[in-house]
């Protein structure tokens, strides 16, 4: 849901609207002069709404997480990047 505030409250109060924007997806038209002119929303949000990833990129990472390969550490990542250019090498 989109929540209107004017320019005013959002100078006075943007780090709450922040916190709300991030911790609860909450959005804020902010207007200016009656008229709207900006909207507040988290990185994940607009990712999620405006952006989202192509499906090919959704069936990666739902086969990655199926496979339990989310939860690599850095150290296991790079020892499978060095066998796959060892293998690569041969």
């Amino acid at each position: 849901m989109t929540r209107k505030i004017t320019a005013v409250t959002a100078r006075t109060h943007l780090g709450q609207i922040i916190d709300r924007a991030v911790d609860s997806n909450e959005r804020f038209l902010v207007e200016r002069n009656g008229e709207p002119s900006v909207l507040i929303l988290s990185v994940a949000d607009f990712v999620k709404t405006l952006a989202p990833p192509p499906d090919w990129l959704t069936d990666i990472q739902d086969e990655t997480r199926r496979k339990g390969l989310d939860k690599l550490t850095m150290r296991e990542i790079d020892y499978e990047i060095r066998a796959a250019r060892r293998d690569r090498r041969r």
